[in-house]
Protein backbone atom coordinates (compact mmCIF):
# COMPACT_ATOMS: atom_id res chain seq x y z
CA UNK A 1 0.00 0.00 0.00
CA UNK A 2 1.32 3.29 -0.93
CA UNK A 3 0.46 6.70 1.06
CA UNK A 4 0.29 10.02 -0.14
CA UNK A 5 -0.49 13.30 1.61
CA UNK A 6 -2.84 16.26 0.47
CA UNK A 7 0.09 18.81 -0.62
CA UNK A 8 -0.89 22.36 1.22
CA UNK A 9 -3.57 24.15 -1.03
CA UNK A 10 -6.27 25.88 1.76
CA UNK A 11 -6.99 27.45 4.93
CA UNK A 12 -4.11 28.51 7.00
CA UNK A 13 -1.70 26.48 4.50
CA UNK A 14 -2.22 28.55 1.34
CA UNK A 15 0.88 29.98 1.37
CA UNK A 16 4.05 29.68 -0.40
CA UNK A 17 6.34 28.47 2.93
CA UNK A 18 3.52 25.42 3.75
CA UNK A 19 3.89 24.16 0.28
CA UNK A 20 7.58 24.28 0.18
CA UNK A 21 7.91 22.83 3.57
CA UNK A 22 5.66 20.43 3.71
CA UNK A 23 6.57 18.57 0.10
CA UNK A 24 10.16 18.68 0.84
CA UNK A 25 9.78 16.85 4.20
CA UNK A 26 7.02 14.34 3.19
CA UNK A 27 9.62 13.15 0.66
CA UNK A 28 12.19 13.22 3.19
CA UNK A 29 9.95 11.07 5.47
CA UNK A 30 8.90 8.39 2.81
CA UNK A 31 5.71 9.21 1.77
CA UNK A 32 4.76 8.40 -1.87
CA UNK A 33 3.00 11.15 -3.79
CA UNK A 34 1.33 14.34 -3.16
CA UNK A 35 -2.01 15.93 -3.91
CA UNK A 36 -3.38 19.11 -4.96
CA UNK A 37 -7.84 19.28 -5.26
CA UNK A 38 -9.79 22.03 -7.24
CA UNK A 39 -11.82 24.77 -5.73
CA UNK A 40 -13.08 27.62 -6.93
CA UNK A 41 -15.20 29.85 -4.30
CA UNK A 42 -17.52 29.87 -1.01
CA UNK A 43 -20.96 30.63 -2.10
CA UNK A 44 -22.99 32.71 0.65
CA UNK A 45 -26.03 30.40 -0.41
CA UNK A 46 -24.69 27.75 -2.19
CA UNK A 47 -27.58 25.80 -4.47
CA UNK A 48 -26.23 21.83 -3.87
CA UNK A 49 -25.21 20.27 -0.95
CA UNK A 50 -21.43 20.09 0.06
CA UNK A 51 -20.60 16.44 -0.13
CA UNK A 52 -19.14 15.43 2.90
CA UNK A 53 -19.51 15.95 6.84
CA UNK A 54 -22.95 17.84 7.53
CA UNK A 55 -23.31 19.68 3.80
CA UNK A 56 -21.93 22.46 4.79
CA UNK A 57 -18.74 24.04 2.93
CA UNK A 58 -15.86 23.73 5.22
CA UNK A 59 -14.62 27.47 6.36
CA UNK A 60 -11.19 26.77 5.36
CA UNK A 61 -11.79 26.10 1.79
CA UNK A 62 -12.54 30.27 1.50
CA UNK A 63 -8.71 30.20 0.46
CA UNK A 64 -8.22 27.89 -1.84
CA UNK A 65 -4.73 27.54 -4.03
CA UNK A 66 -4.76 26.96 -7.98
CA UNK A 67 -3.58 23.14 -7.92
CA UNK A 68 -1.64 24.09 -10.99
CA UNK A 69 0.50 26.04 -9.51
CA UNK A 70 0.78 24.30 -6.44
CA UNK A 71 1.90 20.77 -7.78
CA UNK A 72 4.24 22.91 -9.92
CA UNK A 73 5.91 24.43 -6.83
CA UNK A 74 5.67 21.06 -5.04
CA UNK A 75 7.58 19.27 -7.99
CA UNK A 76 10.71 21.91 -7.87
CA UNK A 77 10.96 21.31 -4.13
CA UNK A 78 11.07 17.33 -4.69
CA UNK A 79 12.38 15.14 -6.95
CA UNK A 80 11.04 11.58 -6.56
CA UNK A 81 7.75 11.76 -5.02
CA UNK A 82 4.85 11.53 -7.57
CA UNK A 83 2.36 14.41 -8.13
CA UNK A 84 -1.48 13.77 -8.57
CA UNK A 85 -4.49 15.81 -9.11
CA UNK A 86 -7.39 14.43 -6.57
CA UNK A 87 -9.06 15.88 -8.67
CA UNK A 88 -9.26 18.40 -10.95
CA UNK A 89 -12.53 19.21 -12.03
CA UNK A 90 -12.29 18.55 -16.13
CA UNK A 91 -15.16 20.41 -16.97
CA UNK A 92 -13.49 24.04 -16.05
CA UNK A 93 -11.09 23.80 -19.04
CA UNK A 94 -10.86 23.78 -22.46
CA UNK A 95 -9.17 20.50 -22.98
CA UNK A 96 -6.15 21.91 -25.18
CA UNK A 97 -5.30 24.06 -21.78
CA UNK A 98 -5.53 21.71 -19.13
CA UNK A 99 -3.44 19.64 -21.29
CA UNK A 100 -0.65 22.49 -21.51
CA UNK A 101 -1.13 22.64 -17.79
CA UNK A 102 -0.96 19.16 -16.79
CA UNK A 103 2.04 18.50 -19.28
CA UNK A 104 3.98 21.04 -18.01
CA UNK A 105 3.90 19.76 -14.47
CA UNK A 106 4.66 16.00 -15.48
CA UNK A 107 7.56 17.58 -18.18
CA UNK A 108 9.13 20.04 -15.28
CA UNK A 109 8.87 16.98 -12.63
CA UNK A 110 10.64 14.40 -14.69
CA UNK A 111 7.25 12.59 -15.28
CA UNK A 112 5.70 12.28 -12.25
CA UNK A 113 2.05 13.44 -12.36
CA UNK A 114 -1.06 11.15 -11.80
CA UNK A 115 -3.97 13.32 -13.41
CA UNK A 116 -7.20 12.88 -11.19
CA UNK A 117 -10.37 14.43 -12.55
CA UNK A 118 -14.10 14.69 -11.54
CA UNK A 119 -17.22 16.21 -12.37
CA UNK A 120 -17.54 18.49 -9.55
CA UNK A 121 -20.24 19.06 -7.35
CA UNK A 122 -21.48 22.81 -7.11
CA UNK A 123 -23.50 24.32 -10.03
CA UNK A 124 -22.30 28.08 -8.81
CA UNK A 125 -19.08 26.80 -9.34
CA UNK A 126 -19.83 25.93 -13.03
CA UNK A 127 -21.65 29.41 -13.23
CA UNK A 128 -18.57 30.97 -12.68
CA UNK A 129 -16.39 29.08 -14.95
CA UNK A 130 -19.11 29.66 -17.36
CA UNK A 131 -19.53 26.23 -18.07
CA UNK A 132 -22.75 24.74 -18.22
CA UNK A 133 -24.73 22.70 -15.86
CA UNK A 134 -26.36 20.57 -17.86
CA UNK A 135 -24.78 18.09 -20.24
CA UNK A 136 -21.57 17.85 -18.05
CA UNK A 137 -21.11 14.10 -18.30
CA UNK A 138 -21.29 14.90 -21.96
CA UNK A 139 -18.33 17.35 -21.84
CA UNK A 140 -16.81 15.24 -19.35
CA UNK A 141 -16.11 12.72 -21.59
CA UNK A 142 -15.17 14.91 -24.37
CA UNK A 143 -12.77 16.73 -22.30
CA UNK A 144 -10.78 13.01 -21.52
CA UNK A 145 -11.17 11.87 -25.31
CA UNK A 146 -9.14 15.50 -25.98
CA UNK A 147 -6.72 14.75 -23.85
CA UNK A 148 -5.73 11.45 -24.83
CA UNK A 149 -5.87 12.45 -28.14
CA UNK A 150 -2.93 15.39 -27.20
CA UNK A 151 -1.55 13.36 -24.92
CA UNK A 152 -0.73 10.02 -27.70
CA UNK A 153 -1.02 11.48 -31.05
CA UNK A 154 1.39 13.73 -33.62
CA UNK A 155 -0.12 15.70 -35.38
CA UNK A 156 -3.22 15.94 -32.67
CA UNK A 157 -6.69 16.79 -34.87
CA UNK A 158 -9.99 16.04 -32.69
CA UNK A 159 -13.53 17.01 -33.92
CA UNK A 160 -16.46 17.55 -31.50
CA UNK A 161 -19.53 19.68 -31.41
CA UNK A 162 -17.89 21.57 -28.56
CA UNK A 163 -14.09 21.93 -29.22
CA UNK A 164 -12.43 21.57 -32.77
CA UNK A 165 -8.43 21.16 -32.36
CA UNK A 166 -7.34 21.50 -36.10
CA UNK A 167 -4.12 19.04 -37.02
CA UNK A 168 -1.45 20.75 -35.06
CA UNK A 169 1.89 19.68 -33.65
CA UNK A 170 1.08 19.93 -29.81
CA UNK A 171 4.36 19.63 -27.63
CA UNK A 172 5.54 18.74 -25.48
CA UNK A 173 4.37 15.58 -24.60
CA UNK A 174 4.55 14.02 -21.32
CA UNK A 175 7.62 11.59 -20.23
CA UNK A 176 4.95 9.17 -20.69
CA UNK A 177 0.76 8.97 -20.76
CA UNK A 178 -0.13 10.16 -17.31
CA UNK A 179 -2.48 7.52 -15.54
CA UNK A 180 -6.14 8.52 -15.29
CA UNK A 181 -7.63 8.67 -12.91
CA UNK A 182 -11.26 9.23 -12.28
CA UNK A 183 -13.32 10.10 -9.18
CA UNK A 184 -17.11 9.49 -8.32
CA UNK A 185 -19.78 7.59 -6.63
CA UNK A 186 -22.89 7.00 -9.27
CA UNK A 187 -23.33 4.30 -11.58
CA UNK A 188 -22.60 5.93 -14.18
CA UNK A 189 -19.04 7.27 -12.88
CA UNK A 190 -17.90 4.11 -11.51
CA UNK A 191 -18.66 2.37 -15.05
CA UNK A 192 -16.85 5.17 -16.63
CA UNK A 193 -14.17 4.22 -14.38
CA UNK A 194 -14.05 0.62 -15.32
CA UNK A 195 -14.53 1.26 -19.33
CA UNK A 196 -11.46 4.14 -19.39
CA UNK A 197 -9.63 5.12 -16.23
CA UNK A 198 -6.42 3.51 -14.71
CA UNK A 199 -7.93 4.11 -11.17
CA UNK A 200 -10.52 4.91 -8.94
CA UNK A 201 -10.55 8.14 -6.80
CA UNK A 202 -12.80 7.41 -3.80
CA UNK A 203 -13.55 8.42 -0.50
CA UNK A 204 -13.82 6.72 3.42
CA UNK A 205 -16.74 4.85 3.11
CA UNK A 206 -17.75 1.66 4.88
CA UNK A 207 -16.19 -0.94 3.73
CA UNK A 208 -18.84 -2.77 2.03
CA UNK A 209 -20.08 0.08 0.42
CA UNK A 210 -16.19 0.68 -0.89
CA UNK A 211 -16.54 -3.44 -2.00
CA UNK A 212 -19.42 -3.05 -3.76
CA UNK A 213 -18.60 0.16 -5.70
CA UNK A 214 -15.30 -1.72 -6.67
CA UNK A 215 -17.31 -4.25 -7.94
CA UNK A 216 -19.17 -2.07 -10.00
CA UNK A 217 -15.85 -1.25 -11.50
CA UNK A 218 -14.33 -4.43 -12.03
CA UNK A 219 -17.14 -5.71 -14.03
CA UNK A 220 -17.25 -2.51 -16.02
CA UNK A 221 -13.68 -3.19 -16.82
CA UNK A 222 -13.97 -6.70 -17.71
CA UNK A 223 -17.13 -5.41 -19.99
CA UNK A 224 -14.97 -2.91 -22.08
CA UNK A 225 -12.25 -6.52 -22.49
CA UNK A 226 -9.70 -4.56 -19.62
CA UNK A 227 -8.37 -6.00 -16.82
CA UNK A 228 -9.64 -4.72 -13.91
CA UNK A 229 -6.66 -6.21 -12.01
CA UNK A 230 -4.60 -3.45 -13.85
CA UNK A 231 -6.83 -0.78 -12.21
CA UNK A 232 -5.93 1.39 -8.81
CA UNK A 233 -8.13 2.75 -6.56
CA UNK A 234 -7.15 5.60 -4.19
CA UNK A 235 -8.84 6.61 -1.06
CA UNK A 236 -8.74 10.28 -0.11
CA UNK A 237 -8.88 10.64 3.64
CA UNK A 238 -10.04 13.88 5.29
CA UNK A 239 -9.96 12.90 8.85
CA UNK A 240 -10.69 14.59 12.26
CA UNK A 241 -8.02 13.58 15.22
CA UNK A 242 -9.99 13.84 17.85
CA UNK A 243 -10.42 11.89 21.31
CA UNK A 244 -13.56 11.60 20.62
CA UNK A 245 -14.62 10.79 17.33
CA UNK A 246 -16.14 7.48 15.01
CA UNK A 247 -14.18 6.49 12.14
CA UNK A 248 -13.76 7.14 9.41
CA UNK A 249 -14.16 11.05 9.71
CA UNK A 250 -12.90 10.95 13.38
CA UNK A 251 -10.89 9.50 16.02
CA UNK A 252 -7.75 9.15 17.32
CA UNK A 253 -4.58 8.43 15.08
CA UNK A 254 -4.62 4.57 16.31
CA UNK A 255 -9.06 4.64 15.30
CA UNK A 256 -8.26 6.52 12.25
CA UNK A 257 -5.56 4.03 11.27
CA UNK A 258 -7.13 1.25 12.00
CA UNK A 259 -10.05 1.95 9.43
CA UNK A 260 -7.32 2.65 6.83
CA UNK A 261 -5.45 -0.72 7.49
CA UNK A 262 -8.85 -2.63 7.11
CA UNK A 263 -9.79 -0.20 3.43
CA UNK A 264 -6.05 -1.09 2.51
CA UNK A 265 -6.87 -5.16 3.37
CA UNK A 266 -9.78 -4.78 1.26
CA UNK A 267 -8.22 -3.47 -1.87
CA UNK A 268 -7.07 0.15 -1.87
CA UNK A 269 -3.61 0.32 -3.66
CA UNK A 270 -2.99 4.05 -1.93
CA UNK A 271 -4.34 6.47 0.37
CA UNK A 272 -4.52 9.82 0.19
CA UNK A 273 -3.98 11.70 3.98
CA UNK A 274 -5.64 15.11 4.16
CA UNK A 275 -4.78 16.76 7.20
CA UNK A 276 -5.36 20.62 6.59
CA UNK A 277 -8.66 20.10 8.40
CA UNK A 278 -7.48 19.39 11.91
CA UNK A 279 -3.93 20.64 12.03
CA UNK A 280 -3.03 23.87 13.15
CA UNK A 281 0.32 24.75 11.73
CA UNK A 282 2.94 23.00 9.16
CA UNK A 283 4.76 21.60 12.22
CA UNK A 284 1.48 20.01 13.59
CA UNK A 285 0.47 18.62 10.15
CA UNK A 286 4.07 16.60 9.73
CA UNK A 287 3.72 15.44 12.94
CA UNK A 288 0.04 13.69 12.58
CA UNK A 289 1.43 12.76 8.80
CA UNK A 290 4.18 10.68 10.79
CA UNK A 291 2.10 9.73 13.26
CA UNK A 292 -0.37 7.96 10.63
CA UNK A 293 2.56 6.74 8.10
CA UNK A 294 4.01 4.80 11.05
CA UNK A 295 0.56 3.06 12.44
CA UNK A 296 -0.36 2.31 8.96
CA UNK A 297 3.57 1.03 7.94
CA UNK A 298 3.18 -1.50 11.34
CA UNK A 299 -0.44 -2.70 9.62
CA UNK A 300 1.05 -2.78 6.76
CA UNK A 301 3.75 -5.12 8.09
CA UNK A 302 2.08 -7.15 10.37
CA UNK A 303 -0.52 -8.43 7.52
Amino acid sequence: MRIGLAVPQYGVFAQLSSVLTVAREAEAMGFDSLWAGDRLMTPLRPKDRYPGGDGRVPDAHRVFLDPFAVLSVAASATSAVRLGTSALNACWYPPVVLARSLTTIDHLSGGRLDAGFGLGWSSDEYAAAGVPWEGRAKRYEAVLDALEAVWTTDPVAFEHDLWTIAPSHIEPKPARRPPILLAGFTEAALRRVGRRADGWLTASLPVPVLTAMWRTVCRSAEEAGRDPGALRMILRANPIVTDEGTPPRSGTVAELSAYLATVAAAGVDEIILDLQHTATSDQHLLDLAGRFRDHLSTASTAS
